[in-house]
């Protein structure tokens, strides 16, 4: 059940070692802290709905990208029919029927200690997230593919991207940007509302603030940042309509750190965010107009940009996400019921891309990252304190990067604007 509280590709013999020797790089200096602070002034992040890795990306490897880890057929049990196995399939539609399982007990199930076998039980019609219309579950083993996302596919053989970036929790949506802006869910299992005045929470925006960075937060809708308390307080010359970020990034004008929030609710064909059952196309092409802009800018020359997802959205995922450093000393929030874990173990992957003149073009990073590596990065950009234990320990996204010779000093043409066929 969906529950809100608010409202040109380089070719694969480049991945094979050839970067640093075709760009005149050393492969020491691929990525460093003194490349990043003297080439970026700008890093943005954009964090889309519940997609995981294998439902938008896992047809790349065959299409492009072989570094980038295939889905294998082995699929999940059904759970009506057993021993019968229900394998991931090509979705023949845009939207889904129901929203998806992706709360803390749901996504447990899905993990399954690391089985990642539970996920059509998970959706099935004996589950708290029954949908007539699709008994088995079945909907969490679809895929989309270049067919579907033909923007999606060209950018993600273009930049560099990871087949190891997870989630920060196993859970859904406001659990998992709090550790974004905060490195931390501080005990949040849920979608739970902030209380009057929000939360208190130390945040990025807090950091930033005390540093003198500027920052921005653009939103489609509603800021999510709004949340915390910092963010309230300091909301005039800080949370615009995303009309500015195209004037910004047109002018010239972006702050030191942007995030970009798309439209959470509204009709299926018309909700940007890419949450179930919202028209994934529709997603695609506000993702389009976002990058298209930063690309044909002259921000573009000393910008980053980070598209990520928030958490898998209750879709079937087979890589299993490994242990993590605890944020803090604060215990889950569980209820009567509630499966009993800590916050020691990473979410679900989901699609990450760096869109950047630095990005390292055609390449996969192995290298296992979570949303506090975001979060990492750009307090080493800025000189920035850390936020958590987890934050800290964080690895910092650096391997996707050649600071000392951009090999996108041109941007990419994406054109033509990716289509959209309206779901019934």
């Amino acid at each position: 059940m969906r529950k809100r509280a608010w409202i040109g590709v380089a070719g694969a013999a480049l991945v094979a070692g050839g970067l640093p020797a075709m760009f005149g790089l050393s492969p020491a200096g691929a990525g460093t802290v003194q490349g990043l602070q003297a080439h970026v002034n700008h890093i943005l992040v954009l964090m889309q709905e519940n997609r995981s890795a294998d439902t938008y990306l896992g047809q790349l490897n065959g299409d492009g990208q072989p570094a980038y880890e295939a889905e294998p057929n082995t699929g999940n049990p059904d759970p009506l029919n057993p021993p019968n196995v229900i394998t991931p399939f090509h979705k023949t539609t845009l939207c889904e029927t129901s929203d998806l399982n992706h709360s803390w007990n749901g996504t447990h199930q899905e993990f399954n200690g690391g089985a990642m076998d539970g996920f059509t039980a998970a959706n099935d019609i004996n589950s708290d997230n029954a949908d007539p219309a699709d008994p088995s579950g079945a909907r969490t083993m679809g895929y989309y593919n270049r067919t579907d996302l033909p923007f999606y596919y060209r950018l993600y053989n273009t930049f560099a991207t990871a087949d190891r970036y997870f989630s920060s929790v196993l859970s859904q949506t406001f659990p998992n940007r709090f550790y974004l802006l905060a490195g931390t869910s501080f005990g949040h299992i849920r979608n739970d509302a902030p209380p009057p005045g929000g939360f208190m929470q130390r945040s990025i925006f807090n950091n930033l603030g005390v540093a003198g960075i500027s920052w921005k937060i653009y939103t489609d809708q509603f800021a999510f940042g709004l949340v915390f308390r910092y963010v309230q307080v300091h909301a005039q010359g800080h949370i615009f309509p995303i009309s500015q970020y195209y004037t910004d990034v047109a002018n010239n004008t972006l702050p030191q750190v942007s995030f970009i929030d798309p439209l959470f609710t509204g009709d299926k064909n018309v909700e940007n965010d890419e949450h179930p059952p919202s028209n994934v196309q529709v997603g695609q092409r506000f993702v389009y107009k976002i990058v298209n802009h930063l690309t044909k800018s002259p921000s573009w020359h000393d910008s980053v940009l980070f598209v990520t997802y928030d958490e898998h959205g209750g879709f079937y995922d087979h890589v299993a996400p490994p242990a993590a450093v605890p944020p803090d000393g604060i215990a889950p929030m569980l209820q009567p019921g509630d499966t009993v874990a800590g916050f020691d173990n990473l979410g679900i992957r989901v699609p990450t891309v760096v869109v950047s003149p630095f990005s390292k073009p055609h390449y996969v990073s192995h290298t296992v990252y979570d949303h506090t590596s975001i979060l990492r990065f750009i307090e080493k950009r800025f000189n920035l304190p850390t936020l958590t234990a987890r934050n800290a320990a964080a690895n910092d996204m650096l391997d996707m990067f050649l600071f000392n010779k951009a090999p996108f000093p041109y941007a990419p043409n994406f054109a033509p604007q990716p289509p959209v066929t309206p779901c019934p």
